[in-house]
C-alpha cells in the first residue's frame, strides 16, 4: 500500500515512535537449522499436497465412472421402465380375455349343472336297470332299479363292478364288460335272478364327446312274462304237434303261406312220405293243380274263421276230402294256422 500525504514545508515529519523491542538476532547456526526445519516442512508439505490432489484426480475419475454407470443405469430403467408399460398393457389384455374365459366357464359350468340334474333325473325316472361303468370298471352311475336286480347301495359308487355280489345267476359281470371294451362290440345274454326271472342282459360300449371308448353301459331289461309266455307257446306247440302226429286220421298244420308246419302219419302216408319229409313243403307242391290251392286260399280271405270243406286231388285222379279250419296263429294277429282234416274215412287213393 502505498500513501501519499500533503507534506509541509520545512517542516520534518516527526519520529515514528515505537514501543515494541527489535527481534533479538538469531545466530548462524540457529539459522541454518531454522531453515533446514522450514525446508524439511516444505517438502512434506508439498508431498501432501501432491497425494491430495493425486487423489483427488482418483476420486474425479471414480466419480466419472459413476456417473457414467449412474447414465447408463438411466437408460436401464427408462428401457425397463417402456418394457413394464408394455408388460401392464399386456396384463391388462390377459385380464381382459381371463375375465372372458371365467364368463364362458361360469357358463359352461351352469350347462353342466343342468345336464348333470337332467341325467340324474333321467336315471331316476327310468324303470330299468342301467349301470355305467368306467373304462378301470369302476362302477360311475346306476339307476334304482340297479339297485334291486343287481344288489346295489349308494356306497358302491366308484366300486369295482367285480367286487359286488350282484343277485344274478350264471353272469361274470366283469368279464363281459371287459369283452365289450376290448372288442368294442355289444353282448347279449339271457339271464336270470335268484328269484328265477328273466332279464336280457345288454353291454354296450361307453363313448365319449371324443368318440373315445371310456367304459361300459350295462341294462338288465325284464323279459320274465314274454320268456314265460314264450315257452308257454312252446310247450303248447310241441302238445299241438304230438296231437296231430298221433293222429289216427289225415291230418296237417299249415301256416299263412300254405306251407306245412307239421301233418300226422296218415297224412304223409299219402304222398309217399314221412312225416319229417312234408314239414315246411308248399300245399301246392303236394297237391296236383294249383286251382284247388287257389280256390281254399279265395275262401279263406272271403270267409275268415269259417269251416271249410275243399276237396284235394292228392294222388290219381280220386280226390281227398279235408275240412279246414283257421286258428290265429302265434307269431301275431297276421298270422294263421290253418288245420286240414280228412272228412271222410281212411278210404286211400290209388296209386
Amino acid at each position: 500500500l502505498v500513501l501519499f500525504e500533503d507534506a509541509t514545508p520545512g517542516v520534518a515529519p516527526p519520529p515514528r515512535k515505537t514501543t515494541e523491542p527489535p527481534p533479538p538476532r538469531l545466530g548462524r547456526s540457529q539459522r541454518k537449522s531454522q531453515i533446514g526445519f522450514l525446508q524439511r516442512e516444505l517438502a512434506a508439505s508439498r508431498e501432501y499436497m501432491q497425494s491430495i490432489i493425486q487423489e483427488l484426480e482418483a476420486a474425479n475419475e471414480e466419480l466419472q465412472s459413476a456417473n457414467e454407470e449412474i447414465l447408463s443405469s438411466n437408460e436401464e430403467l427408462q428401457s425397463t421402465n417402456e418394457e413394464l408399460d408394455t408388460a401392464k398393457e399386456e396384463l391388462q389384455s390377459t385380464n381382459e380375455e381371463l375375465n372372458t374365459v371365467n364368463e364362458e366357464l361360469h357358463g359352461r359350468n351352469e350347462e353342466l349343472s343342468r345336464v348333470n340334474s337332467d341325467l340324474v333325473n333321467l336315471l331316476g325316472s327310468v324303470q330299468i336297470a342301467i349301470v355305467i361303468v368306467s373304462a378301470d370298471l369302476r362302477i360311475r352311475r346306476f339307476t334304482p332299479m340297479a339297485e334291486k336286480v343287481l344288489n346295489l347301495i349308494p356306497g358302491d359308487l366308484d366300486r369295482l363292478i367285480g367286487h359286488i355280489k350282484p343277485n344274478i345267476e350264471g353272469a361274470n359281470l366283469e368279464q363281459l364288460i371287459t369283452e365289450c371294451i376290448e372288442t368294442i362290440s355289444p353282448v347279449e345274454r339271457e339271464v336270470q335272478d335268484r328269484q328265477g326271472r328273466w332279464y336280457s342282459l345288454r353291454i354296450r360300449p361307453y363313448r365319449s364327446v371324443e368318440n373315445r371308448i371310456d367304459g361300459a353301459v350295462l341294462a338288465l331289461f325284464d323279459i320274465d312274462a314274454p320268456k314265460r309266455h314264450e315257452e308257454s307257446a312252446r310247450l303248447a306247440i310241441a302238445f299241438a304237434e304230438s296231437v296231430v302226429h298221433s293222429a289216427a286220421e289225415p291230418m296237417a298244420v299249415v301256416d299263412h303261406d300254405l306251407r306245412l308246419r307239421s301233418a300226422s302219419a296218415r297224412f304223409a302216408e299219402l304222398f309217399g312220405m314221412s312225416g319229417d319229409g312234408v314239414r315246411g313243403r308248399a300245399l301246392n307242391d303236394l297237391v296236383r293243380g294249383g286251382r284247388a290251392v287257389d280256390q281254399l286260399s279265395q275262401l279263406l280271405t272271403q270267409a275268415p274263421g269259417a269251416a271249410i270243406s275243399l276237396d284235394l286231388p292228392i294222388v290219381g285222379s280220386k280226390p281227398m276230402a279235408f275240412e279246414v279250419r283257421q286258428h290265429r296263429g302265434i307269431d301275431g294277429p297276421e298270422s294263421r294256422l290253418l288245420v286240414l282234416t280228412a272228412a271222410g274215412g281212411r278210404g286211400r287213393a290209388a296209386n
